[in-house]
């Protein structure tokens, strides 16, 4: 059975602290219209949610309150490997601002390859969570056809998939990404051998974290039960932390964030602002490719 989940908030209040000039959203999600008919961008089965529309014009709007100026569209399970809807909202954002990480299918030609670079594309995701994901055993194919392209891998996983999986991603060609800190509960029977398999990714220079906590978390707001998480991966990559929304915080039926809220947070899990500023400017610059 899939999920009729909720739409984002349709307003967004201002952050006690607005984004610096070139802020990005490093993860959100666009939606189609799924009562269009015809249906433009169809859904894949199975799923576990149907989202609602969730427009880059809604982005947009709630991106202006936060100050965010720069963008990374990710490919959602709904959509499997037909990445149009993606890929029609990175083309009206441009490369100056815009990037994509996409789902890939076995049949993706060196040429589609190209074409998606040139677009903006800089990773393609496995979800090993959600319905519609790509499985574990396709990633080192994919890593190696991408890493000619400088791209990396993205991996949404929960926290109990990160310590067998984690040699296998310290020993790919490319750079790696992991989700929302890795959705690793404070309340796991293992949260520690999940953190301790994260940090050791996190040394290696060459694996990257999204500070998306909410995902990570048993409580409401404000996830009081990710802070020491958040504080050591932090404390660990400065240098290897970026940040996103998760807009519209797709599959959830209630708890909806608050945007600006979630930006706040990341005051609390950075010892400066230099850093913070650096984890929304400067890093996603680095990993994404962003012109200064």
């Amino acid at each position: 059975m899939t999920l009729a989940c909720l739409p984002a908030l349709p307003s967004v209040r201002p952050p006690r602290n607005p984004a610096p000039r070139f802020s990005c959203d490093c993860h959100f999600h666009v939606f189609g219209d799924p009562l269009a008919y015809p249906l433009r961008y169809p859904f894949t089965t199975p799923r576990d949610y149907t989202p609602p529309a969730a427009s880059l014009h809604a982005w947009r709007d709630m991106a202006a309150v936060l100050g965010l100026e720069r963008m990374v569209i990710v490919q959602p399970s709904v959509y499997g490997t037909d990445n149009r809807c993606t890929l029609d909202a990175l083309q009206v954002v441009g490369v100056e601002r815009g990037r994509a990480v996409v789902v890939l299918g076995d049949d993706v030609s060196d040429e589609a390859l190209e074409r998606l670079h040139r677009a903006g594309v800089r990773g393609v995701r496995f979800n090993l969570v959600n319905a519609g994901g790509l499985t574990p055993d396709r990633i080192n194919t994919i890593a190696h056809r991408v890493a000619a392209f400088g791209w990396h891998l993205q991996f949404y996983v929960d926290g109990p998939q990160l310590p067998a999986l984690a040699p296998l991603i310290a020993g790919l060609p490319t750079p790696a990404v992991i989700d929302h800190m890795g959705q690793i509960r404070a309340s796991s029977p293992t949260y520690r051998q999940e953190t301790e398999a994260l940090l050791r990714l996190l040394s290696n220079g060459k694996t990257w974290v999204k500070l998306c906590g909410y995902r990570a978390s048993t409580t409401t707001y404000p996830y009081d039960d990710v802070l020491a998480l958040a504080r050591a991966l932090v404390a660990a990559a400065p240098e290897r932390c970026v940040w996103g929304t998760d807009w519209p915080h797709p599959g959830l039926v209630d708890g909806m964030p608050e945007d600006a809220a979630l930006l706040d947070l990341l005051d609390t899990w950075t010892p400066t602002r230099a850093v913070r500023d650096r984890i929304l400017v400067d890093n996603p610059a680095v990993l994404y490719g962003f012109a200064d």
